[in-house]
This record gives structure tokens, C-alpha cells and sequence, in this order.
């Protein structure tokens, strides 16, 4: 195990590589309980899944250690899992066409990693679009969270307004809240999480959380359950792209990321980087076949690797504990059902998403636009499709007209194009 991991090269040792799995699973295991509680409120199986969420997770985590030896864990990623809830049932779409577009978008993740075309859009996106995007759905999905909490409610005239805080539930969720902010703001590793089992304590003596056992066998995981054909005939290509587009530079930025804080990147370059982007394109298929909204590597990998990790071995060590969070269904299947405790992490982990936003420049005007207007729209019109697609139709448009089209890449102006015969001819409400 040293020498295949190269623990001695990378200065690091078993121990410690342990010790930063854990560290890394603690600050993502949330994803088990949270996943299952957005999916399944679309009519998605609870099991199916929660299921499917690991099995994704540690397929992809444990590819991430053997084949690109990166201390990077993989698992449904926070924001497309929210995008997918929304789309199900527009225009009469079932969830096994969704799934669809989402085992599209990883068959074309794998081809596209398999290339130079991947590093060609990578670069062809700029700046402000790519950090607006992930704000934007920051915002999104932080939003689903106040909502689902009951801390904010609709409103006729005004559209939203602020909820019954005197609600058992909504106090309940702000007490959650607070709990995980006091955990952030101590640095206690595992914050999140931690927070849920608070709550989740809190919940059980109040009378909100019930369950009747802990530990059981797995579920009986579900596959291919999904309608391909019917992506073709809905004409989705849209969600397919955002699936795509999305999974690729918030992996990518996060590989990165992870990899500049460990030290691995060597001349500005990642080593192995097809592998790492394979294992996140690989797990997207793979929960898409067995039921979950595309996979992402995580940035609370970097609590590893803060804790020492430098190899595979931290992620396999993560992938080992995933599958060995599929006994806990029952406990797990209770905390989903109870929004006190899932809704405080949406709010959290959206304001996360906000960090990239300090580096948009906000003094240029066809700069600061086209990410301010994907911040506002995706919220707004809970689509992140939309919010994308006026980033995407601004950005070249502001630049043409401002004398600085040749600085666009060629892409970009063909993405507009599409985008705005799509949301003309084809918009999806």
C-alpha cells in the first residue's frame, strides 16, 4: 500500500492518510442525507436514492484513488441535484427522462475527458461567467433552504415574504442554523454534519424526528431506471448542456483547487488530470444508471487535505466509509424527512458557492453584468438553465458592442446563438 500510493514520495503516511479520510468523509457525509431529501421530494424513491448517492460516491472516489492517486473525493454535487428537482415534472417530464440527460451528459464527460476539447471550453468560458454561475446557484439552492425551513413563504403581492417564525419547524430550522454557524466559526472539523446530529437530537426529544431503528440491511438498489429516448423526443439538449457544462468546470475548478493547496500541481500543471476528471465522469453515469442527479469532486476535500492527506489513500479510505454508510438507512431515511435539519446545510453551502464572486471585476461593466445577471435570474426564476443562458447570450453580446469581440472566444458566440433560439423557440417552463 506504501508503494502503490506513494506515501514515502509524497511525504505522508498511512496514519495520516486515515486520519484525513475521515476527516474529508465528516465534512461530506451531509450529501448522504441532504441528496435523498431533494430527490425524494420530486417522487424519487427514498432508497433508490440514497442508494445511488453512494454507490456513486464511492465508485467515484475509489477510481479518484487507485487511477489518479489525488486526495479528492467525489460525490452528487450540491446545486445540480436542486436543478434536477426543478425540472421534473415541467411540460410533464418524468424523472427517468431526467436521469437520462444526466447519463448523456456523463457518456459526453467521458469523451470530452478523453480530449483536448475539454481544456478548449474550459478556457473558452471566462472568468465572471464561471464564478456567476456557481454564486447563482449558490443563491439557488440557499433559497430551496429559507423555503423549505419556513423562514421565508410566498406572498401575493410581493411574491416572497418572511415565514411564521413562531412555527415549531421554522424555529427548529434557525435553531440548526446557528448550531452549524457557532461549529464554523470555532473551526470545528465536520461542522455540517456535526449540526445535523445536533439537530436531529434536538428534533427527536421535541417530538420532530422518529424513527423506529438505526442500522439495517442495505436497500435493494435500483437500475436503469431511465428514459433516454424520451430526452430525444422532449427535445432536452439544454439540460443535458447544463448538466455538462456545470459538472465540468465546478470538477475541474475544485481538482485544482484541492490539488494547488496539496502541492500536486507541478509548472502550473495537474498530473493525471484525465484520470481525476474520468472518476468524476464515470460516477455521473454510473448514479445516473442507478438514480442520482450528476456527481462533482467536493471542496470539503481540502479539510483532508489540511489534515495531512497527499494520496489515494485518503479517498479510498472515504470511499470505504460511504459504502459503509448504506447500513444506516433507516436513521438516515428519518433525518431526510425532517427539513429542520437539511434545510439549515442548503443555506450554508449556498453561502459557500458565494467565495468566487471577490473575483469577478466589478469595475468593467461587460464583466460585472453578465455574472450579475445569472445571479439574479437563477434564483428568481429557479432555473439554472436560464440563469446560464443570459450569461451566456450578455457576456459575447456586451463585448461585441463594446469593441472587444475579438477577445471572445469563437465558442462563446455559439453557445449565444443556441442559447437564444433555445429560450425563443424551445423554452422550458
Amino acid at each position: 500500500m506504501t508503494n502503490f500510493f506513494k506515501l514515502k514520495e509524497n511525504r505522508t503516511n498511512i496514519r495520516t492518510e486515515v486520519i484525513a479520510g475521515i476527516t474529508t468523509f465528516l465534512t461530506m457525509v451531509y450529501i448522504i442525507i441532504v441528496n435523498p431529501a431533494i430527490l425524494s421530494g420530486v417522487g424519487i424513491p427514498f432508497e433508490q436514492v440514497f442508494m445511488a448517492t453512494i454507490i456513486s460516491a464511492a465508485l467515484g472516489t475509489i477510481i479518484m484513488a487507485f487511477f489518479a492517486n489525488y486526495p479528492i473525493a467525489i460525490a452528487p454535487g450540491m446545486g445540480l441535484n436542486a436543478y434536477f428537482a426543478t425540472v421534473v415534472g415541467m411540460e410533464g417530464l418524468s424523472y427517468q427522462i431526467i436521469f437520462g440527460t444526466v447519463f448523456l451528459a456523463g457518456i459526453l464527460f467521458i469523451l470530452l475527458s478523453l480530449t483536448k476539447l475539454r481544456e478548449t471550453l474550459i478556457a473558452a468560458i471566462p472568468p465572471a461567467l464561471k464564478y456567476g454561475i456557481t454564486a447563482g446557484i449558490g443563491l439557488f439552492i440557499a433559497f430551496i433552504g429559507l423555503r423549505d425551513a419556513g423562514i421565508v413563504q410566498a406572498n401575493d403581492a410581493t411574491l416572497v415574504t418572511l415565514g411564521d417564525l413562531h412555527q415549531s419547524m421554522t424555529l427548529l430550522s434557525i435553531v440548526g442554523l446557528f448550531i452549524i454557524i457557532a461549529l464554523i466559526s470555532l473551526n470545528v472539523k465536520g461542522a455540517l454534519f456535526i449540526g445535523m446530529l445536533v439537530t436531529g437530537i434536538i428534533g427527536f426529544f421535541t417530538g420532530h424526528l422518529k424513527f423506529d431503528s438505526v442500522v439495517s440491511s442495505p436497500p435493494a438498489p435500483v437500475f436503469f431506471d431511465i428514459d433516454i429516448m424520451g430526452v430525444f423526443s422532449h427535445g432536452l439538449y439544454g439540460i443535458v448542456f447544463v448538466f455538462l457544462l456545470v459538472t465540468l468546470f465546478d470538477t475541474t475548478g475544485t481538482i485544482i483547487g484541492v490539488s494547488e493547496q496539496a502541492g500536486l500541481m507541478k509548472d502550473g500543471k495537474l498530473p493525471r488530470a484525465k484520470s481525476a476528471l474520468m472518476a468524476d465522469a464515470v460516477a455521473t453515469t454510473t448514479g445516473a444508471m442507478f438514480g442520482t442527479s450528476p456527481s462533482s469532486a467536493y471542496i470539503e476535500s481540502s479539510s483532508g487535505v489540511s489534515a495531512g492527506g497527499r494520496t489515494g489513500l485518503t479517498s479510498l479510505v472515504v470511499g470505504l466509509l460511504f459504502i459503509l454508510s448504506m447500513f444506516f438507512s433507516p436513521i438516515i431515511s428519518a433525518i431526510s424527512s425532517l427539513p429542520a435539519i437539511t434545510a439549515p446545510v442548503l443555506i450554508i453551502v449556498g453561502c459557500f458557492m458565494m467565495e468566487g464572486l471577490a473575483r469577478v471585476d466589478w469595475k468593467k461593466f461587460d464583466e460585472a453584468f453578465p455574472a450579475f445577471a445569472i445571479i439574479l435570474t437563477m434564483p428568481l426564476t429557479s432555473s439554472i438553465a436560464t440563469g446560464i443562458a443570459i450569461g451566456f447570450i450578455t457576456y459575447p453580446l456586451m463585448n461585441l458592442l463594446g469593441g472587444k469581440g475579438k477577445e471572445v472566444h469563437g465558442l462563446l458566440y455559439v453557445f449565444g446563438i443556441i442559447f437564444i433560439i433555445q429560450m425563443v423557440f424551445f423554452p422550458v417552463h
